[in-house]
């Protein structure tokens, strides 16, 4: 879904046979179907660009809003999404870029870390519950296998 997101934000796509080339070539293969419901799944539309050409658009949110200079989806998906995290008490809150919140949540939900016991994501905001008496660097130590730039 990442990775739709970012090619409909950085490219002028103005079919599903060109969404799915321009995914093909970054490495995704996928079904018209899985494409039809996942463009549904993120409520995508199409709209007349600068050319007058109807081409795929996201629900306006700031991330995904067209760039000058598109990089490789693959790029794009490799640039970390974690900008801060504090304490309070043994809550723990992180902040992401827009979008990134759900996905890192539910990496640290899937890593077994016992020592947090659960998470809520918003769109750009992770609240982590952490066991009573853990220290804030045993939780940043453990987090840096899953937010490598946490440290």
């Amino acid at each position: 879904m990442e990775a739709l997101k970012m090619l409909i934000s950085s490219m002028e796509l103005g079919s599903q046979d060109e969404v799915l080339k321009a995914l093909e070539k970054e490495g995704f293969k996928l079904t018209q179907a899985t494409l039809s419901r996942d463009l549904k799944q993120l409520k995508v539309a199409k709209a007349a660009s600068m050319n007058g050409k109807y081409v795929y658009v996201l629900p306006n949110d700031t991330m995904y809003k067209r760039i000058s200079t598109p990089k490789a989806a693959m790029e794009m998906l490799q640039t970390p999404g974690f900008l801060s995290i504090n304490f309070s008490g043994n809550i723990g809150v992180i902040k992401t870029r827009p979008g990134y919140a759900s996905s890192i949540a539910y990496n640290i939900d899937n890593a077994a870390i016992t020592d947090i016991l659960g998470t809520i994501a918003g769109d750009d905001t992770i609240l982590i519950v952490i066991k009573q008496g853990v220290e804030e660097e045993t939780i940043i130590d453990e987090l840096s296998t899953i937010i490598p730039n946490i440290k």
